[in-house]
């Protein structure tokens, strides 16, 4: 008898150590399975946030595309007209004080025209140096979004060391 009752032991065994197993394999494709999910929904979080930023720099770049192209044309018929004039009224200059003044007429209006384009070229760096010529929207949410994800992935380090 005791023979007997030691045979049925070892298959119950068998057959607790099989579902045992069956269930650690279970517990261990959830584990792989929610670890894909989470990595699958990171990446297409990511993919959605590039999208987003890629159609709000495209947006801006064509405002500010537009924009340039229109200020650039209106520049260049001002630049044009005042140009004209600015001839015109040099000619009238010299024309008028040259009895008085001779040669050093034209020197003056020559230091006068570099003064004026001195002052215009620190204008442009200014504006330059300024970033305003940049996407600063478009810096600022990609900066935002940087900052986002390094403290979800730091976040996402510190609890996966657990």
């Amino acid at each position: 008898m005791t023979d007997q009752s030691s045979q049925p032991r070892p298959q119950a065994t068998a057959q607790e150590s099989s579902q045992q197993s069956t269930h650690q394999s279970t517990q261990q494709t959830s584990a792989d399975q929610g670890l894909g999910a989470t990595t699958r929904d990171l990446i297409q979080n990511i993919i959605g946030l590039i999208a987003a930023r890629l159609s709000l720099a495209a947006l801006e770049l064509s405002e500010a595309r537009d924009a340039a192209l229109l200020v650039i044309a209106l520049a260049l018929g001002a630049l044009m007209a005042a140009s004209f004039a600015v001839i015109a009224l040099s000619a009238l200059l010299v024309v008028l004080t040259w009895d008085a003044l001779g040669w050093r007429i034209v020197l003056i209006l020559t230091l006068a025209y570099a003064g004026i384009a001195i002052v215009l070229v620190k204008q442009i760096r200014r504006i330059i140096y300024a970033g305003r010529l940049g996407l600063p929207a478009t810096v600022a949410e990609l900066k935002q979004d940087s900052e986002v994800l390094m403290r979800k992935t730091r976040t996402g380090g510190s609890h996966d060391a657990r």
